[in-house]
């Protein structure tokens, strides 16, 4: 029985191939000896156009097995408390990647004075709800430092990679982007063109009304769950007996999972349609994928203890809650995201190696079977789910961790599992993404600045309502407020003075931008 497979079919028996395409069963030799001619030539274009088509199927580079062994030697095999080789994992992933773990191990840092301050004030003092406006008051300041410091580290960081200041380019369209074929004004290429007021009518006659039936739908089940720990606390009432007392956190497990559930399910839904809306560019995509995910998530996740803060006031039922969510939440991502499709993996791992030995093919098998394997592998789809749950993880310590002043601590235990979660993800569940170049996080530091912006608004809620605030105006209500807003507005004048005070780029490295920018000048000059 004779395999073959189109990228080990070779005349050289030592080549390695570095690009893995998988191309429909029905293409024909003539548009393969045209793809042939494409990349030999060096146009991208012709790929991407057969993507478009569905005359090929997935496009990967192979993982470096030896150099995948020594990144992951010093990264995540042997357990350390040590900084992670963000440098070698850049030179391995690409700037994009090497970013998103560099925030992931700067925030876990960043987390450990709020977790350190939040054990001792739990287990001393957390039945007081008079001490929480120190807490609140902490977490005010740290919510807008750590994210002030973190564009300083990743200028840094950026700086040395050489991908700082990044010159814009002509983005081409993305793979999924369908029109009429006609002349790009701008490039003077054929592509498609599509004209922009039928994807506005997509985007607000389609688009938007799913979304808010979601987040309707999303408030209809809120409103199930407060029915389910309204009965679950009745029926502890009328029995009093340990069975009951533990009753009472099922319905917030529920309810987590339900989220969880919705959330996912959510953005299926929200992939579809931000398609189907057929945008040009993929940051364009993306950035509308980002606004209808977060927007959803964030009512998801935290429309509950909004609720329970500000309109029922139940201290007690929001520390519940907020332990019940953040640690179901996290518990759930370990097992989806890196430890059940570890496990298929390997099953699956084992199953191809038992071909590959029954197989009397005429063919390189260790390479054979690395290709085999690597094309069932999940496809990384990017840095989007990761960040997401770091931005839900901030809203969970910056909104209401003054109430469950553990929820920095169990933050800080889940990253570090985190951190050794995602990097086995990377290097043994996923197929090995294609590099590319980032001067930053993108939106999504616009998006956890203003989940700090809002934590202010709500710590500041919480702190009004504090017994120990209240006491101090036992007749005049009004003046509590007007001194609560006029606090947060001092607050948040407070919060832009400091992210105006803090560079984003550290001096040395702004004297350095600006002597290369002369350099620049001067060159010109002589030529």
């Amino acid at each position: 029985m004779k395999v073959t497979l189109s990228a080990l079919d070779t005349c050289e028996s030592s080549f390695t191939p570095l690009v893995v395409l998988e191309l429909a069963q029905d293409v024909k030799e003539e548009t393969k000896e045209w793809l042939k001619n494409r990349i030999i030539s060096k146009k991208e274009d012709g790929v991407r156009r057969l993507l478009t088509s569905g005359l090929v199927i997935q496009v990967f580079p192979l993982h470096d097995n030896e150099a995948l062994k020594k990144l992951e030697d010093t990264w995540y095999t042997r357990f350390a408390l040590k900084c992670q080789p963000i440098d070698h994992i850049r030179g391995y992933f690409g700037e994009t990647i090497a970013l998103y773990f560099g925030f992931l191990e700067y925030f876990t840092v960043a987390l450990i004075p709020m977790a350190v301050i939040g054990l001792p004030y739990y287990l001393f003092v957390w039945e007081d709800y008079d001490k929480y406006v120190i807490f609140a008051s902490f977490n005010l300041i740290w919510s807008t430092v750590i994210l002030e410091v973190w564009k300083r580290g990743c200028a840094n960081m950026t700086y040395r990679w050489g991908t700082l200041v990044m010159k814009r380019q002509f983005e081409e369209p993305r793979p999924g982007f369908h029109g009429v074929l006609g002349i790009n004004p701008v490039t003077g290429r054929k592509e498609p063109l599509y004209p922009s007021y039928k994807r506005q009518l997509r985007i607000y006659l389609v688009s938007l009304p799913f979304v808010c039936l979601c987040l309707y739908f999303s408030l209809y089940v809120m409103m199930i769950y407060f029915d389910m720990e309204a009965w679950a606390l009745s029926l502890h009432d009328n029995s009093g007996s340990e069975w009951t007392s533990v009753l009472l956190y099922v319905p917030s497990v529920i309810y987590a999972v339900v989220i969880e559930i919705m959330n996912r399910l959510y953005r299926y839904a929200a992939e579809f349609l931000t398609s189907w809306e057929n945008h040009r560019l993929e940051s364009a995509y993306q950035n509308h994928l980002i606004l209808k995910v977060l927007v959803f998530n964030f009512l998801n996740c935290f429309a509950s203890l909004f609720y329970i803060a500000f309109v029922l006031r139940d201290m007690k039922l929001l520390r519940q809650s907020l332990a019940t969510l953040l640690i179901t939440s996290q518990i759930l991502n370990q097992i989806m995201e890196s430890l059940l499709p570890y496990w298929l993996q390997r099953k699956h791992h084992v199953q191809v190696k038992r071909k590959v030995q029954a197989l009397k093919a005429d063919i390189d098998a260790t390479l054979y079977e690395q290709v085999v394997l690597e094309k069932e592998m999940g496809t990384y789809l990017g840095t989007f789910d990761d960040y997401l749950e770091l931005f839900l993880q901030f809203g969970y310590v910056s909104l209401f961790s003054c109430v469950y002043p553990l929820a920095a601590a169990f933050a800080v235990l889940n990253n570090f599992t985190e951190v050794n979660s995602d990097a086995l993800k990377m290097c043994r569940v996923l197929k090995r993404p294609f590099s590319e170049p980032s001067a930053n996080i993108g939106v999504w530091q616009l998006a956890f600045e203003t989940m700090s912006v809002i934590s202010v608004v709500t710590n500041c809620a919480l702190i009004g309502m504090s017994p120990q605030v209240n006491a101090l105006f036992p007749e005049s209500k009004l003046d509590l407020v007007l001194i609560v807003v006029a606090v947060e507005h001092a607050l948040l004048a407070l919060k832009f003075i400091l992210a105006f005070a803090i560079p984003d780029k550290p001096r040395h490295i702004q004297m350095k931008l600006a002597r290369l920018e002369f350099e620049s000048l001067e060159a010109l000059k002589q030529q």
